[in-house]
C-alpha cells in the first residue's frame, strides 16, 4: 500500500497489530501430479513473489489442445454484444430467443458483464471493456430516484439497456438502479465489481491512463464515500439488504453477507492501487487502510469456521457481558443447524454466510469464498482449507454441474418464511442450492491461486460434458445439479463467458494477475486456533 504514511497505517493500530500475530495453521497435503507438473513448468513459481502474478503471456499458452466448445462459446459470446453509437459497450444477459418472457435479460448487467470483460481482456480485446467502464461511470453521474427517494451519488446501476431508434437514427441508454428490479433492491455489488474490473483492465493492458482520468477517479471516490461512511454500526463489515448481490432475491442473506464483504475487501484493495496520491486520494487511502485492518481481523476471526471452531461454538456460554466475552455475538448453541455437524470435515474450513447478533448463517456460499481467496481476505492457510473442503465435499458443492451457489438448500416451513414462498427459489433451484456454470471461472481462479489446478480441470470436464449440448443454461436444478433449471434461460452470456475464462486461466495461469491480489504484509493474518487431526 504505497503512498500512505506510517502514521495513517500501522502505527495507529499497534494493539490490533499485536492481536494479528497469531500462529498459522500447519496444513500438510500431498501434491497431485497436476501440481507437480505445473510447478516444474514454472507456472506457479511467482505465486508468492513480491509483485504477485504478472500478466504477460506465459510459455504454456499453446500447451493445451483447444476444446471444440471454445469456438462455439466465442461465437455465442460475440452474438451477445450490445452497441451504443456503433461502439460495443457490453453484453446482454441472455440470448434466449425461445423464451417468451424477455424481462430484463436483454440488458447489460454490471455483475454479469465481468466474466465477459475478462474473456475479452484475456483474448487481447480491451476496447469493449474500456467502453463499458466509461459508459457506466457516466450513468453513475445521473440523479437516481426510486419513487420519491434519492439514492446515494456513488450508486452504480444494476443494468442498462440501449434503445435504438432506426427512424431518428439515435441511441438512448436507460439504466436501472433497482427501481425496476424484482424486489426494488439497489445492487451493492455493482460498484465493487466496477472497481475490480477497472483494475483488471489496468493490469491486463498496462494502461494506467483510464484509471487516472478525472471521471474514473471521481467514480471510485463516490463509491468509496458511499461504503466507507460512518454510522451507528459497530462492525467493519457492510450492512446490506436481501437481494443486493448475485443472490438478487430474498434468501435470508440480509445483514452482512459473505459475498458483499469479500467484494468490499477486494474493491478497497483494488482502489488503493489506482487512487491518485493527491489530497483527495490520500484521504481515502488513510480511510481504506484503517477499514482493511478492521475488516480482515473481523472476517478472519468471526466468519471463519472449521472443525475446532464449530466445536467451540457448540460449547459457547451465553449472556456474557463485558470485553472479556468469548461469545461476542451471543449466539445460542442450540441454533446451530444439525446438517453442519455432518458437513464439516476434520480437514477443511470456510467463511460462513453471515454473522450478526445472535445469528450465524452456516451456509456455504461459493462466490464469497472464492473471492475471499482471490482478494487474499483468506490467509494462505485458510485458502488451502477452503480447497480441502471442496475436495472433501465434492458431491455436495460441485456435483454433476459446477458450481453450487450455496449449500444446503432451505425447505419446508423455513423456505416459506425465509424466501416469502418464492416460486423460483424452491428446493435445490436458482439461488436456493442451484448450480451456476458462471461460478466455474471463480473456482478455477481460486484453484490456480492455491496451486490446485487439478480441481479446476475436474470441474471443467464436468461442464464440457453438458454445457454446449444443453444450450448454455443459466443454472441447473437438483441436489447434484443434474437438471436444467426450470426457469433457466438458454445461451446465458455469463455461463458462456465463465467457461471461456476458466479455460483461458487454466491454459495460461499468468492471466490470474488481472483478478488476484497477493497477501498484504501490513494486514497480518489472524488465526485464533489450529487444526488438530488424527
Amino acid at each position: 500500500m504505497e503512498g500512505v504514511n506510517s502514521s495513517s497505517s500501522i502505527s495507529d493500530l499497534d494493539d490490533l497489530a499485536r492481536l494479528l500475530d497469531r500462529p498459522r495453521l500447519n496444513i500438510e497435503r500431498k501434491r497431485s501430479f497436476d501440481e507437480r507438473s505445473f510447478s516444474e513448468m514454472g507456472i506457479f513459481d511467482n505465486v508468492n513473489s513480491p509483485g504477485g502474478w504478472e500478466t504477460p503471456v506465459s510459455s504454456a499458452r499453446n500447451s493445451f489442445e483447444p476444446h471444440p466448445m471454445v469456438a462455439e462459446a466465442w461465437d455465442a459470446l460475440r452474438r451477445s454484444l450490445v452497441y451504443f453509437r456503433g461502439q460495443p459497450v457490453g453484453t446482454i444477459a441472455a440470448y434466449d430467443h425461445a423464451s417468451e418472457e424477455v424481462l430484463n435479460y436483454d440488458q447489460v448487467f454490471v455483475r454479469d458483464f465481468v466474466p465477459s470483460a475478462l474473456a475479452f481482456l484475456m483474448n487481447g480485446e480491451p476496447d469493449i471493456v474500456k467502453n463499458f467502464l466509461l459508459k457506466t461511470i457516466q450513468i453513475q453521474g445521473r440523479e437516481k430516484r426510486i419513487d420519491r427517494f434519492k439514492l446515494g451519488e456513488g450508486a452504480m446501476p444494476a443494468s442498462f439497456k440501449v434503445i435504438h431508434d432506426p427512424i431518428k437514427k439515435t441511441d438512448t441508454i436507460i439504466a436501472d438502479f433497482g427501481e425496476s428490479a424484482i424486489g426494488r433492491v439497489a445492487p451493492v455489488d455493482s460498484g465493487f465489481w466496477w472497481i475490480i474490473l477497472l483494475r483488471a483492465y489496468t493490469k491486463s493492458t498496462g494502461d494506467t491512463s483510464l484509471a487516472e482520468t478525472p471521471e474514473c477517479q471521481k467514480g471510485m471516490r463516490l463509491i468509496l464515500s458511499l461504503c466507507l461512511s460512518e454510522g451507528f454500526d459497530t462492525f467493519p463489515t457492510l450492512l446490506c439488504a436481501d437481494g443486493c448481490s448475485m443472490v438478487d432475491r430474498r434468501m435470508g442473506v440480509y445483514g452482512y453477507p459473505i459475498e458483499i464483504q469479500a467484494l468490499f475487501f477486494m474493491a478497497l484493495r483494488s482502489a488503493m492501487s489506482m487512487l491518485k496520491h493527491d489530497a483527495e486520494g490520500k484521504e481515502f487511502m488513510e480511510r481504506i487502510v484503517k477499514r482493511l485492518h478492521a475488516l480482515s481481523f473481523h472476517m478472519r476471526s468471526y466468519f471463519w469456521l472449521d472443525f475446532q471452531q464449530l466445536n467451540d461454538i457448540y460449547r459457547y456460554k451465553t449472556e456474557e457481558y463485558s470485553h472479556t466475552a468469548v461469545n461476542k455475538f451471543n449466539v445460542i448453541p442450540d441454533s446451530i443447524p444439525e446438517w453442519v455437524f455432518d458437513f464439516m470435515p476434520l480437514r477443511g474450513g470456510y467463511f460462513i454466510g453471515n454473522v450478526s447478533p445472535a445469528r450465524m448463517d452456516f451456509r456455504w456460499f461459493a462466490l464469497g469464498n472464492c473471492v475471499a481467496i482471490l482478494a487474499s481476505l483468506a490467509t494462505p492457510e485458510q485458502s488451502a482449507a477452503i480447497m480441502d473442503l471442496i475436495e472433501e465435499r465434492w458431491e455436495e458443492l460441485v456435483g454433476e454441474m459446477p458450481v453450487k451457489i450455496c449449500h444446503p438448500a432451505i425447505e419446508s416451513h423455513e423456505w416459506r418464511i425465509v424466501t416469502g414462498c418464492d416460486p423460483k427459489n424452491t428446493l435445490w433451484s436458482y439461488h436456493n442450492g442451484g448450480s451456476w456454470p458462471v461460478l466455474l471461472w471463480l473456482l478455477t481462479a481460486a484453484c490456480i491461486k492455491t496451486g490446485r489446478p487439478q480441481i479446476a480441470r475436474r470441474a471443467i470436464d464436468l461442464a464440457e460434458a453438458r454445457l454446449l449440448k444443453d444450450g448454455w443454461p443459466e443454472y441447473y436444478d437438483g441436489k447434484s445439479g443434474r437438471f436444467i433449471g426450470k426457469q433457466a434461460r438458454k445461451f446465458q452470456t455469463w455461463s458462456i463467458a465463465g467457461y471461456l475464462v476458466a479455460k483461458m486461466l487454466l491454459e495460461d495461469p499468468s492471466h490470474l494477475g488481472m483478478i488476484s491480489l497477493e497477501e498484504d504484509k501490513q494486514t497480518k493474518p489472524v488465526i485464533k486456533r489450529s487444526y488438530s487431526w488424527t
